[in-house]
């Protein structure tokens, strides 16, 4: 389930659990920073490039749990996104995650 985020002022910031699907690592996802973000402080660094939802390069599959964006329209279509495509760059967890992530 993809939804648009309430401004950052409303928004708690709980901790998840972000799985790679591929491996099984598991690192710490806070509400509060994008999926990338909390990839990159695990150590681990996905491909990426303009951070801001439109170039794609982050591109993954959410295998499960939920994730919102703080930006209306993330350079997804809708098809994509009832597919499961996500972009960590501009994705915040909603719950504990499992992505297949490309890069």
């Amino acid at each position: 389930m993809q939804n648009v985020a309430p401004p950052a002022s409303q928004l708690s910031a709980p901790v998840f659990q972000a799985k790679r699907e591929q491996d099984g690592r598991v690192f710490d996802a806070p509400a509060d920073l994008p999926l990338l973000v909390s990839a990159e402080h695990a150590g681990w660094v996905p491909l990426s490039s303009c951070r801001n939802g439109t170039c794609r390069t982050c591109i993954c599959r959410l295998e499960s749990g939920s994730v919102i964006y703080r930006i209306a329209w993330p350079g997804l279509s809708a098809e994509e996104k009832k597919e499961g495509w996500i972009l960590p760059c501009v994705a915040y967890p909603q719950s504990d995650v499992v992505l297949h992530l490309l890069g």
